[in-house]
C-alpha cells in the first residue's frame, strides 16, 4: 500500500519557524508510532527569507562574515540541528521538508537520501538540465568529473525514531550572490548554479515546484 503523506505549502516563512512546524509533525508521528496509531506523514515546501545555516557537523568558519554584515545584506544564522555543513536559503528557492516515517516506507536513510536526489535529478532532466549525484557528497552537482562541478541542491536531513526532517534546498531563480559569503556545504573548491542561471531565463516557480512534487510522489510511491 502507498504511504500516505500531506503536502502543504508554507509560501515564504522565517527559518525558525518552519523548523518549529517540522519538529511538532515530527513529534506528532513519533508519538503516534509509539501508540500503535498511523498518521500521515507530510511534504512541505517553502521558500525563505535570506538565512545561512550550519548542520552539526559544520564548520562556523564557514560563513566568511561577520554578524554586522549580516544585517547589512538583511539575513540571519541558525546553527541547525540537521546533518551537513553550512548552506544558503533564501527567495527563488524550493525548500522541501519531508517529514516521513521510514520504517513506513521500509528504507533505511541511505536509500532515502538517494530517492530524494533522484527525484530531484528527473526534474532538472525535464528543463533539460543533466545533473548526477557526487561520490562521497549529497546532494545534486552539474558536470560532476569536470573542473566546473557545480552544486544545484543542498540536502541535509535529520532523523529521530525513523522519522525524517529537514531535508533539501533546489535553486530556482535563486540570488546566488549570497552563496559569496559562505564556503557552501564546506566545499572551497566546487561552484553553486541554479535552474535560472543553466538556462538563461527565470523560470514559473509554480510549475518548478508541481514538477518536483509529482516527482517524489512517484519515486517514493506515497498517495498523496
Amino acid at each position: 500500500m502507498d504511504y500516505r503523506v500531506s503536502y502543504i505549502d508554507l509560501g515564504i516563512k522565517e527559518y525558525k519557524e518552519a523548523w518549529d512546524i517540522q519538529e511538532n509533525y515530527q513529534s506528532d508521528i513519533i508519538s503516534a508510532k509509539a501508540n500503535k496509531k498511523v498518521v500521515d506523514g507530510r511534504l512541505i515546501f517553502c521558500e525563505h527569507y535570506h538565512v545561512y545555516t550550519l548542520g552539526k557537523s559544520g564548520q562556523q568558519n564557514n560563513l566568511l562574515i561577520n554578524d554586522d554584515f549580516l544585517k547589512k545584506i538583511k539575513a540571519t544564522y541558525y546553527q541547525s540541528n540537521r546533518g551537513g555543513d553550512i548552506t544558503y536559503h533564501g527567495p527563488g528557492q524550493i525548500v522541501g521538508y519531508p517529514i516521513f516515517d521510514l520504517e513506513a516506507l521500509h528504507m533505511g536513510v541511505k536509500e532515502y537520501i538517494f530517492k530524494i536526489e533522484q527525484a530531484i535529478i528527473t526534474t532538472l532532466r525535464e528543463y533539460s538540465i543533466e545533473s548526477t549525484i557526487l561520490e562521497g557528497a549529497t546532494g545534486v552537482w552539474l558536470d560532476v568529473g569536470t573542473n566546473k562541478v557545480r552544486k544545484i541542491c543542498a540536502i541535509g536531513v535529520r532523523v529521530s525514531k525513523s522519522v525524517t526532517m529537514h531535508g533539501f534546498a533546489l535553486n530556482v531563480n535563486t540570488d546566488l550572490g549570497y552563496f559569496n559569503y559562505i564556503n557552501p556545504c564546506g566545499f572551497v573548491d566546487k561552484g553553486v548554479t541554479s535552474m535560472e542561471k543553466e538556462l538563461g531565463y527565470k523560470l514559473n516557480f509554480e510549475e518548478v515546484k508541481h514538477k518536483l512534487k509529482f516527482n517524489i510522489a512517484k519515486i517514493f510511491n506515497l498517495d498523496l
